[in-house]
């Protein structure tokens, strides 16, 4: 069952993503000129998209990918176009909108299926892989590692996700959004030690067929972040 933190957490995004955000995550996720902090952002966020899709299969017709926290679905429509059937969920029905708007025609064998809600709802079913692209990041070590054992109940062969790693930088950049009005901030960033991380998905009850295997760190500017990929042992 999701924790009291996580829940109130989840409150949080949603509502940050649907009456703040908006225009400004519009134009970040789009091609639309942005300033020179939200560029640097915009490019570690396509170099992580990129990684994760890297650590996809290349051919995925036929298998079921989870897209949790999906945005405006630019990963979703990538693994589409692989042959995946995806479910793309989020929070936001701001965002869900907007990436129904998005939505090319043409996605060659693959589908798209847009949905407003929690990654963790049993409903969505179960899938081949899930990614997680920065909707993780808002959670603190142990509702983070509750989320990926609750996705690991419905997921047959990997899980991707990211996570806000415990650097001085990523220390300095929380400071400096603090000093923002509490109306333009977005929901604080976790930071999260790797190795603490990984200690608690091994001791884990609900990850004991599961284990790490690749990490990468996407630094860019104004953006950082890692990537894990948990794989079935």
């Amino acid at each position: 069952m999701p924790t009291a933190t996580y829940v109130e957490r989840r409150g949080q995004i949603e509502t940050y993503f649907d009456r703040t955000a908006v225009e400004a995550w519009s134009r970040l996720t789009s091609d639309a000129p942005v300033g020179r902090i939200r560029a640097t952002v915009r490019a570690g966020r396509d170099r992580m998209r990129n990684t994760l899709l890297d650590w996809l299969p290349g051919d995925l017709r036929g298998r079921r990918v989870l897209d949790a926290g999906c945005g405006t679905g630019a990963l979703a429509v990538e693994a589409a176009r692989r042959g995946a059937h995806v479910v793309a969920t989020d929070l936001s029905t701001t965002l869900i909108e907007l990436a129904r708007e998005r939505l090319p025609r043409d996605l060659g064998g693959g589908s798209i299926e847009l949905r407003v809600g929690d990654m963790l709802d049993p409903a969505l079913g179960s899938f081949d892989h899930v990614v997680a692209m920065d909707s993780l990041v808002h959670y603190d070590a142990a509702d983070m590692v509750r989320v990926v054992a609750g996705l690991a109940e419905r997921t047959r062969r990997s899980m991707l996700f990211t996570f806000a790693p415990r650097t001085p930088a990523l220390a300095l950049m929380h400071a400096v959004g603090r000093l923002l009005p509490r109306g333009h901030r977005a929901p604080s960033i976790e930071p999260v030690g790797q190795a603490d991380l990984q200690r608690r998905l091994v001791v884990e009850p609900g990850l004991a067929d599961w284990r790490a295997a690749r990490t990468l760190r996407v630094a860019c500017g104004f953006y950082t972040s890692q990537a894990l990929e948990v794989i079935r042992a």
